[in-house]
């Protein structure tokens, strides 16, 4: 198909920490996530029907690509209909974060087609939901708040990530009320403490890339979703069996990521996915996706 086109990158969490629901409904976190390689694709063409048509094939339902492209009419975006068709491979309701990232690439892309103030594409990523902000500049970031006040990060060792998707999907919302009802949130005090934590190890810049150590690869979201699902526990411990340093939950779940540090982690990963995919046939290793450094201004 013709077209412009813009890559949508899934997400995982090397950890998730749980803090109280907010007045909002929303629930403070301190996470460490980052895009991987594992993508929809995104073709961009001109409306033929006169207005603004999102098209999904598989999928039905509401999807985040039409209320970005609303958000950014409201806005005052002005460049002519379009039509967006999304080839989906991110797998749906997994906890990757697919919709975000697919409103997420609709929103980098707009302003090649008409002006738009990055303030304004801000402001309708936050809207949007809590992982479309850090997929506006995808890379390893920090994300407190609801998830959605996102800070980069580029001081965490070199690693590849198995991921197992599930035949099935789990309900965000129906996680973080599985996740209320065990009691999993955290006091503000241990959340701030685990914050500090987290960024004296990825956000230092005096000491050489490392890998996060056990204590910090956690997702407080998991007790929730093996509440509801505990067919995800296989995944994990196959996982950890096939090699990973660490297996969790990615997100909200049900998706396994496992973790693999060091040189070579991309082969281990691949070996893994081989090894496991009779059990998960979507299994696949990814990478990091890594922010472009801008070159120094000449001095």
């Amino acid at each position: 198909m013709k077209g412009d086109r813009e890559d949508a990158f899934a997400k995982v969490n090397l950890c998730l920490f749980l803090g109280e629901p907010r007045a909002d409904g929303r629930h403070e976190l301190v996470t460490l996530l980052e895009s991987v390689d594992l993508i929809d694709c995104l073709v961009i063409t001109p409306g033929p029907s006169g207005h603004d048509e999102v098209i999904c094939p598989g999928v039905s339902g509401p999807n985040l690509v039409t209320d970005a492209l609303a958000g950014l009419r409201a806005a005052g975006w002005s460049a002519p209909p379009v039509r967006v068709e999304i080839d989906k491979r991110i797998p749906v309701a997994a906890g990757m974060g697919g919709g975000s990232a697919d409103a997420a690439a609709i929103l980098r892309y707009a302003p090649r087609l008409s002006p738009v103030p990055m303030t304004a594409l801000e402001a309708i990523a936050a809207r949007l939901g809590a992982d479309v902000p850090s997929q506006l500049d995808p890379g390893p970031s920090l994300g407190t708040g609801a998830g959605d006040v996102v800070a980069p990060v580029d001081n965490i060792d070199d690693h590849s990530v198995l991921v197992l998707p599930q035949s099935f999907g789990l309900s965000t919302a129906e996680v973080y009320r599985e996740a209320d009802r065990l009691g999993l949130a955290r006091s503000t005090g241990e959340l701030a403490s685990l914050r500090a934590d987290l960024e004296s190890t990825v956000m230092a810049s005096e000491h050489p890339p490392q890998p996060l150590p056990e204590r910090l690869i956690v997702n407080d979201l998991q007790p929730a979703a093996l509440s509801l699902a505990p067919e995800i526990g296989a995944g994990l411990e196959l996982a950890r069996e096939a090699g990973a340093a660490q297996a969790l939950v990615c997100g909200s779940g049900p998706t396994v990521i496992g973790v693999f540090w060091g040189p070579g982690g991309f082969h281990r990963a691949h070996v893994a996915a081989e090894q496991l995919r009779r059990r998960f046939p979507a299994a696949t290793p990814v990478n990091a996706v890594l922010r472009a450094v801008a070159p120094a201004a000449d001095g």
